[in-house]
């Protein structure tokens, strides 16, 4: 049974990180440069060499809730805001029971005992201070920071419907304004339990990885003994044992065992990944059906789970031009409608004289131009965005990134490792005749099965692949320089590059030549399977291979293009290589042979010509690049979320994440101006209807209907935020 302390332990870490989340201030690939050969070909025993594989060149204060700042710590305020909306709408029944302007429209008389007129005063004094006296609470930074917001607004119209009403008790001709006090501050109150809900919801799906932690975890010591520990008390080094379907407690690397782990959590990656030793795992991902052992990594605020809690939440505090702009047109508000108020009196004074009429008007005013729709447009769109991101592997670091990737006119793919796979792999094969090329790989990656060179692995890899049953060979034996020699079927076999071909004194069969020939111009790596005939060896099979393109890398550029994006790819490999990549993907433009140290200048002579430019490259020999381009996306940085040269980081290697980069932009921008529109354009309309324009007409808006409308705008814009969920990604 786990001790107690545990649990009060975990549940202590498991709120720090919560708090982390939902404290929203709303306010190594290197390029194949040279590939001279299959040389240091070592793993057949002695063998050395390939020789010439030529081709493959080179609300801490509410009370700024005018804009971004305006969320600072959002823990509690939801369930507060309930609590006070319930108990004050409760307290507010007596004073809209004993009112006699409700009681006069519903035609109901009021019940005559000493002391009736006091019942309203009595309970608004209560709704007022303890409803009304958070919002004045939450005023007082913004009148102290010289930043009067909505705040101030809302603690105007309830001091001067409050201190009207108190007056008018005492003066006999005059109006009281309770009823309309206490309903104000009770709708006021619901919608800042709307919006505070809407907050949560928005980063609930980050709010859930804090759970994704196990409370305890297994920790085996020197001596083989297992003992559980609360997660806090594990360490770097420590070796843990994760059973089948367990959540995995700390990021390591796995030491012993195979399974496959659900990182769809962290990743977005659907599929289980294959963990085996050397492997590295994530906290908070689950174990499928094998036992693994883990050497811990990281732990704590140290893991990938923290790093992307963290830049979610600092993603979130960043400030994009959209959100500045809300923050100037809530500013600018604020004064316009203290100017409104104050013509409003004068207008109002002069008209019917100082009566209950001016201090409706000037109530209502104030309360309909609340900015409290302008504060939570973006703010709510950037929370659902970075959580949709995060959920799908995009991992935003600076919201201006995912601002202006909407505006890109070109983005540059480094090749290496985002376009290809960064390995090499047989991009082609040719046999002749009565040969297939299924039983040539096979039989070529069993003769290369020990060695770990690159060409090698390469033609495993695409055996592997393919699941081929490799035959059974023997009598490895090196041939240096030149390539690697065994027998088959009691008959000795080769598989090697041009100098193979040299020391056997063979000539290549037309078909094979012009393959070979084909696959040099495209600077692709050629290897022959050589095996006896009946009078001398002869070449069977050969392999062209290069740097891999991945699957969809294709359909990529062609989205791209969709989208009217132009598509460039930087190289360190030879014209040949980057040409012949480009034409396969219809890529607009290329540049090859460029050393990484240079490949920053390439980014500034396309900004030069006026161009936005976005770069995706692997984070580390693309630093500089990435940090010049207008949009730097550091692509399969796995969870490395210290890559501080890309503005936006993408968990996986899958090049179709940034078209998923452009396509969450648009959508999110389209909610933001959806939601300025409404919330600016609303008060065009609102503030004249508040001043009474229509008066002569007949129609005349409450400080309740406008508290209505105000707090209306605001679910408007709260629910239009959130319908942002609903857009699907492409796939």
């Amino acid at each position: 049974m786990m001790d107690n302390s545990y649990q009060h332990e975990r549940e202590e870490t498991t709120k720090n990180m919560e708090k982390d989340i939902t404290r929203h201030d709303m306010e190594s690939h290197e390029p194949i440069s040279e590939h001279e050969g299959h040389a240091g070909h070592e793993g057949h025993g002695k063998y050395d060499d390939y020789g010439e594989h030529e081709g493959h060149g080179k609300h801490d204060d509410h009370g700024k809730h005018g804009g971004n700042e305006a969320h600072v710590d959002h823990t509690g305020h939801e369930e507060m805001f309930r609590r006070k909306f319930w108990i004050s709408l409760l307290i507010s029944i007596p004073v809209l029971i004993f009112s006699p302007t409700i009681s006069n429209f519903l035609g109901y008389n009021l019940p005559d005992f000493p002391g009736v007129r006091w019942i309203t005063p009595v309970f608004s004094v209560i709704v007022f201070f303890y409803g009304g006296l958070p919002f004045i609470k939450m005023a007082v930074p913004e009148i102290k920071n010289r930043k009067p917001g909505m705040m101030t607004l809302i603690s105007l119209a309830i001091i001067v419907a409050f201190v009207y009403s108190l007056a008018a008790l005492f003066l006999p001709t005059s109006t009281t304004f309770f009823w309309e006090l206490v309903t104000l501050i009770d709708i006021m109150l619901l919608g800042h339990w709307i919006e505070m809900r809407s907050i949560r919801q928005a980063s609930g799906a980050l709010q859930e990885l804090a759970k994704l932690l196990p409370d305890t975890a297994e920790r085996i010591d020197d001596a083989g003994n297992r003992e559980t520990v609360p997660v806090s008390d594990l360490s770097s080094g420590d070796l843990l044992l994760v059973r089948p379907g367990a959540s995995i407690p700390a990021d390591g690397e796995v030491e012993e065992g195979t399974s496959d782990v659900n990182e769809a959590m962290i990743t977005g990656e659907s599929r289980p990944v294959k963990k085996s030793p050397k492997d590295k795992v994530i906290a908070g991902t689950i174990n499928g059906s094998g036992s693994l052992r883990v050497r811990v990594t990281a732990t704590g605020d140290e893991t990938a789970l923290a790093g992307i809690m963290r830049m979610v939440n600092e993603a979130q505090k960043s400030k994009s031009n959209t959100q500045i702009l809300a923050d100037k047109a809530a500013g600018w508000l604020f004064y316009i409608a203290l100017g409104s108020a104050v013509i409003t009196a004068i207008a109002w004074i002069i008209a019917v004289g100082f009566d209950v009429a001016v201090v409706a008007r000037v109530a209502t005013v104030l309360v309909i131009a609340c900015p409290h729709a302008l504060g939570l447009a973006v703010p709510l769109v950037v929370a659902i965005t970075t959580a949709m991101g995060a959920q799908n592997g995009i991992l935003v670091r600076d919201r201006l990134a995912l601002e202006e990737s909407r505006e890109i006119d070109i983005i540059v793919f480094d090749k290496t490792g985002t376009l290809t796979e960064g390995k090499f792999g047989v991009v082609g094969i040719q046999t002749i005749e009565g040969i297939s090329d299924e039983d040539a790989l096979a039989l070529t990656a069993a003769i290369e099965g020990d060695s770990e060179h690159t060409i090698a692995r390469g033609i495993r890899k695409s055996a592997d692949e393919k699941e081929l049953q490799l035959p059974n060979v023997s009598s490895f034996e090196a041939l240096k320089g030149r390539g690697v020699r065994a027998v088959y079927q009691e008959q000795p076999v080769y598989v090697g590059g041009p100098r193979l071909l040299e020391m056997l004194d063979i000539e290549l069969p037309e078909t094979i030549a012009e393959f070979e020939d084909a696959a040099n111009k495209k600077g692709q790596s050629v290897v022959y399977l050589v095996q006896e005939g009946p009078e001398r060896p002869h070449v069977t099979a050969a392999f062209a291979l290069a740097d891999v393109i991945r699957a969809n890398s294709k359909e990529v550029v062609e989205r791209l293009h969709e989208m009217k994006i132009e598509v460039a790819m930087l190289t360190g490999d030879s014209e040949a290589v980057a040409k012949s990549v480009a034409e396969e993907l219809g890529i607009d433009t290329y540049y090859a042979e460029v050393l990484p140290e240079n490949k920053d200048r390439k980014i500034i002579e396309l900004q030069e010509k006026g161009l936005q430019v976005a770069m995706v490259g692997d984070g580390v020999n693309d630093a500089p690049a990435l940090t010049r381009a207008d949009v730097g996306i550091a692509i399969g940085s796995g969870t490395d979320v210290a890559i501080e040269s890309a503005g936006i980081i993408l968990v996986k290697d899958n090049p179709m994440d940034v078209v998923k980069i452009f396509d969450l932009s648009k959508a999110s921008y389209r909610k933001m101006v959806q939601n300025l529109w409404w919330a600016a354009g609303y008060n065009i309309f609102a503030i004249p209807l508040a001043a009474g324009v229509l008066a002569p007409f007949g129609f005349l808006l409450s400080p309740a209907v406008g508290a209505l409308l105000m707090s209306m705008s605001t679910v408007i814009v709260a629910i239009n935020a959130q319908l942002l969920r609903r857009h699907e990604l492409p796939e």
